[in-house]
């Protein structure tokens, strides 16, 4: 096991090794407190709906497809996702204007409505964890993590923004 510790060393540079162990643990965290951001919006919802959710508010009503493509999922996954949140009456499909055969999700007044009670906790808590930060220090996280997912999006590193 020792050895196979010191080959990764040698292959991968200190700072990714601590980067990817950073994300992990972030990723695992974040995955658990969306599953919580989820269920007090609906206890009957899983965590990536939260995601859902923020993805419609931020960028209005869209179609399945598209959702699919910005979370990097297949079409099965998101439409069983947007069954169960169209079944509680969080999101509703209506004719898309552009195309006739396609539909666009819109968050219902009750989705919204929840979402944005749970939304708002969820920021306060932001605030008061990082209270002690310098704001120039969260804007550089949020830019390094726009520029991180940007990573995702286009497979390739978009320009430092």
């Amino acid at each position: 096991m020792g050895a196979e510790v010191d080959e990764s060393v040698r292959k991968y540079p200190p700072e990714f090794l601590d980067l990817e162990r950073e994300l992990t643990v972030f990723l695992r965290r974040a995955r658990s407190f969306s599953g919580e951001l989820a269920r007090e919006v609906h206890p009957e919802l899983e965590p990536a709906a939260y995601g859902l959710f923020v993805r419609l508010e931020d960028g209005g009503p869209q179609r399945a497809t598209d959702l699919a493509a910005y979370f990097g999922v297949g079409k099965a996954t998101i439409s069983r996702q947007l069954g169960v949140l169209e079944r509680l009456g969080l999101i509703t499909r209506a004719p898309d204007p552009a195309d006739g055969r396609a539909s666009l999700l819109h968050l219902t007044p009750e989705g919204r409505e929840r979402f944005t009670v749970v939304r708002d906790a969820r920021r306060g808590e932001y605030v008061r964890k990082l209270a002690a930060w310098d704001r120039g220090e969260i804007a550089e996280l949020a830019r390094l993590l726009h520029r991180l997912n940007g990573l995702s999006e286009t497979g390739a590193q978009p320009p430092d923004q």
